[in-house]
């Protein structure tokens, strides 16, 4: 099950790669999302959905 943070973390890695058909970075979202975490958080994040694998 996807914490708030992680869903909206997962929606901006969306929202991203629809837009620039390009790997989404942490910076990237730290600077046009409004998250409030740092980019370390996001990669570890990023990394947790990764090896959940929810599909």
């Amino acid at each position: 099950m996807l914490n708030e943070r992680r869903k909206r973390i997962l929606q901006a890695i969306i929202e991203e790669y629809i837009a620039t058909a390009e790997p989404v970075s942490s910076a990237t979202i730290v600077s046009k999302y409004n998250l409030e975490c740092s980019s370390a958080t996001i990669r570890n994040e990023m990394v947790e959905l990764e090896q959940s694998r929810l599909y």
